[in-house]
Parts: structure tokens; C-alpha cells; sequence
């Protein structure tokens, strides 16, 4: 069964936990052996343009010592198979058309969004 992942979010829960939700629980489920895809749209296309690590939460004394790895999550995801795909419609809303996407991550338009989502079994959106 082949799950296409819809991240429409952006940097949810990634200032308290140490990884975003949706991109630890896709990456668990390919280690699981499952069949997946993740599109990045809305908000969600800023993690194609990511360039650095996201800063720590410092709240007083206390400082998040594990903040999210967005980059590295990005890369282990592509890396063990799971292809990524970013809505260049949403990046241009944006302004993050011109910026270098990470390696991996592949622009789709809206119009292609058909064919993308007709090869899915299950589409989950988050």
C-alpha cells in the first residue's frame, strides 16, 4: 500500500520536540518497510528551502539540547527511498521559488498534483 504524506504545516512542535512529528513518523514507517511519499505544500514548503539548523529553545536556564534536525531528517528520508516533492505554486506564494531546494526534494505543480495523488493508495494530510 503506498501512502502519500501530506505535510501542509510547517515547524509544528519542532521548537519543543526534537523532530517534527509527521517526518518522524514517516521516517519510522519506512523502517518498518512501508511505501511512502511525502509532499510538502502551504507552509510545509519551507522545509525544501531549509538552509540551516533551527535554533535551540532557551526558556530562562533552560535550554532544548536536542532541537529538531529538519535538514538531517530531510536527507535520511530521501536517502532510504522516499521521495519528496514541494508544490512550486507554494513556493512562488512565498517567495521561495528562487532559493535552492534541498537535495532530493522535487518541484511538482498544482496541475501534477492529479497524477501524484492517483499513485497513492491512502493520502494522509496533516
Amino acid at each position: 500500500m503506498k501512502v502519500l504524506q501530506v505535510i501542509d504545516q510547517a515547524f509544528r512542535t519542532t521548537v519543543e520536540e526534537q523532530d517534527d512529528t509527521i517526518l518522524w513518523l514517516t521516517r519510522s514507517m519506512r523502517g518498518a518497510g512501508g511505501d511512502l511519499q511525502v509532499l510538502l505544500s502551504g507552509h510545509g514548503v519551507h522545509y525544501a528551502v531549509l538552509s540551516q539548523r533551527q535554533p535551540p529553545l532557551e526558556l530562562g536556564n533552560w535550554k532544548q539540547s536536542q532541537p529538531a534536525e529538519l535538514l538531517r531528517d530531510l536527507t535520511d528520508l530521501t536517502e532510504s527511498g522516499v521521495p519528496i516533492f514541494a508544490v512550486r505554486e507554494d513556493l512562488e506564494e512565498r517567495g521561495l521559488a528562487n532559493l535552492p531546494l534541498q537535495a532530493g526534494v522535487e518541484l511538482v505543480s498544482q496541475t501534477g498534483l492529479v497524477d501524484l495523488y492517483q499513485q497513492a493508495d491512502q493520502i494522509w494530510q496533516w
